[in-house]
């Protein structure tokens, strides 16, 4: 276990913002885990809990604890024909991805690449080319900070949604995730209509591709799109897609025509907040050292040296414009602390 002071977080958010926090500490195992949230005191609150730093954007020093789940190990387990896969929480996910697509577990093949650990796929709902890490959890375990006590948590119980659960919600900084369960199939069933997956795989003269080739074209797509946070700080997609009626839809489709659409359900449809904001003209550009993406308008970035208060005023700013252009608010899916 490790137990630091005034430590320093540059390392562990993919922004590379330059803050501290008052303790940090890594846990190993769910006891340790326990020992820890025992013996913590009002001194050392308020409690961040962090996983790879992919999804999260320190505006100043942390002025508290914050700790790393460094729990590892999986477990493959079959039960009638489904595979169930239990994961330490801070398991680096695509490294599980590539575990799953390697010995025959298939389910996770469109979440590839997608940064971050294993906890965090529990507490968003990862999401990428029409798969949800809800359609694969099965159980999440985790631990009570205020009782420390042991809990378990079925899918069903986590009120899963779009880039949502009530580790988010209601249960924000209540719990605190130790194991996830994955439950995944032996058969392989590809998903290839979200976005530009079946044309990659096309141009490639690839009609029914295997588990790997699609993991690989979902890496080459990703690898096109979005920048690599070692070269360029980034969070990946800061804003999620915004949800509207099927009456503001065909509002916006008066004024803009051929808006792109995801169909959610009978009533409700998705439209791409990277589209609206390059409509918006911020494709490519900066405010100060903080920028929107030249390739992927849904991606902002550090291009050098900004603190996070730059970057949540670009943020801002272009909350602002697609607002007035479009009349529809778009939310960072990004943790701003």
């Amino acid at each position: 276990m490790k137990d630091i002071s005034n430590y320093n977080l540059k390392g562990h958010n993919t922004f590379g913002i330059d803050v501290s926090c008052r303790r940090y500490i890594e846990f190993c195992t769910v006891d340790e885990l326990i020992h820890v949230l025992d013996r913590l005191t009002i001194a050392d609150r308020p409690i961040f809990v962090i996983g790879g730093g992919s999804n999260v954007l320190f505006t100043k020093d942390y002025d508290g604890t914050v700790l790393h789940s460094a729990i590892r190990g999986h477990h493959v387990v079959r039960v009638d024909g489904n595979m169930y896969l239990r994961c330490g929480s801070g398991e680096v996910w695509d490294d599980v991805v590539r575990l799953c697509v390697s010995n025959g577990l298939y389910g996770a093949e469109n979440l590839s690449l997608i940064p971050g650990e294993v906890g965090a796929s529990a507490v968003q709902n990862i999401g990428a080319y029409g798969v949800e890490a809800k359609d694969i959890i099965y159980k999440v375990e985790a631990v009570d900070v205020t009782t420390g006590e042991l809990c378990e948590f079925m899918n069903e119980d986590c009120g899963y949604s779009y880039r949502w659960s009530r580790f988010k919600g209601e249960w924000h900084g209540r719990y605190i995730i130790t194991y996830v369960t994955y439950k995944l199939q032996d058969t392989f069933v590809p998903h290839l209509d979200y976005g530009n997956v079946r044309d990659v795989l096309g141009r490639k003269g690839i009609q029914t591709p295997t588990a790997a080739q699609l993991r690989d074209t979902i890496i080459e797509i990703r690898r096109e799109k979005l920048p690599d946070p070692a070269v360029e700080g980034n969070a990946g997609s800061f804003f999620t897609n915004p949800i509207i009626t099927r009456q503001e839809y065909e509002r916006l489709l008066k004024e803009f025509v051929n808006v792109p659409h995801y169909p959610v359900d009978e009533g409700h449809v998705k439209i791409p907040a990277g589209w609206m904001i390059e409509q918006c003209g911020w494709k490519g550009k900066a405010l100060g050292r903080a920028g929107v993406h030249s390739r992927q308008a849904l991606v902002l970035v550090n291009h050098g040296g900004a603190d996070g208060s730059e970057i949540l005023r670009l943020c801002n700013t272009i909350k602002a414009d697609v607002a007035d252009k479009f009349g529809i608010e778009i939310n960072p899916e990004v943790n701003i602390i």
